[in-house]
């Protein structure tokens, strides 16, 4: 493998954490054609490989994206900062904003694909909900798009005859959204755990999200408990790594 010659770095890593820093300066913003594999060649004096790899290395982190016929250029998305504790507040939801409205400021977010279905409970959700096999659960899949760019595929799964008659089991869920719904049936969320990894996408993940080859994606599983640790709420989120910084702040 090529060094920069001080036998620490790959040449192709040097020129990668170069071109991210003009990127940062702003010397290639967003939308900006970043320079070609025969730019980085000439200029760095590398094999085709190395400048490929270059280029890689910020198709990977998220920062540029290839266009085919034309190069890669300075992703124009923004990634979106994603407040894992202030948008799960009693006071954002229970005064009827979405949770959501924590994160996006005044970007346009688009709910554009809901299914709500009543399906037998998988096996692993039973474990968490503590009910049986047998239960049947209220589904609800949602694809978020924000600014034009899917971000989030969420499926969410409730106890039927918890949930039963409320408008959980529709699409739209009404202000607040589903906690609002569920402290409007006596069981108020008071407490959430969210447990995070991350893998590589499946193929349908990869199409619904429209992501870059090689692209992982976190995962992101929020079970919601109603008062005397009861479980309401199984939401199984797939994220576009490349979309996101989590975020959490919290005093020590």
């Amino acid at each position: 493998m090529a060094t920069n010659g001080n036998g620490r770095q790959p040449k192709y890593q040097r020129i990668a954490d170069e071109l991210k820093q003009a990127i940062r300066s702003g010397t290639y913003g967003p939308g900006d054609r970043l320079p070609g594999e025969n730019d980085l060649m000439a200029k760095y004096e590398v094999a085709r490989m190395t400048a490929r790899q270059a280029l890689g290395v910020l198709q990977r982190e998220g920062l540029a994206e290839a266009r085919k016929g034309a190069g890669v250029f300075v992703r124009a998305f923004q990634p979106l900062r994603r407040r894992g504790i202030q948008r799960l507040s009693r006071e954002q939801w229970g005064g009827g904003r979405s949770i959501w409205s924590a994160d996006i400021g005044d970007r346009n977010l688009v709910v554009d694909q809901v299914r709500v279905t009543e399906e037998q409970v998988p096996n692993h959700v039973a474990l968490v909900l503590d009910c049986d096999e047998a239960d049947p659960v209220c589904v609800r899949r949602r694809r978020f798009v924000l600014d034009g760019k899917p971000v989030l595929l969420a499926t969410s799964y409730l106890p039927a005859a918890l949930v039963a008659g409320s408008s959980i089991t529709q699409e739209n869920t009404g202000p607040g959204g589903t906690y609002a719904r569920l402290a409007e049936l006596g069981y108020k969320p008071v407490h959430f755990r969210e447990e995070i990894r991350s893998r590589m996408p499946s193929q349908e993940e990869a199409t619904q999200l429209q992501l870059a080859a090689g692209t992982p994606v976190v995962l992101v599983c929020r079970t919601a408990f109603a008062d005397e640790g009861r479980p309401v709420e199984v939401n199984e989120m797939v994220l576009d790594s490349a979309a996101y910084v989590l975020e959490y702040d919290f005093d020590a």
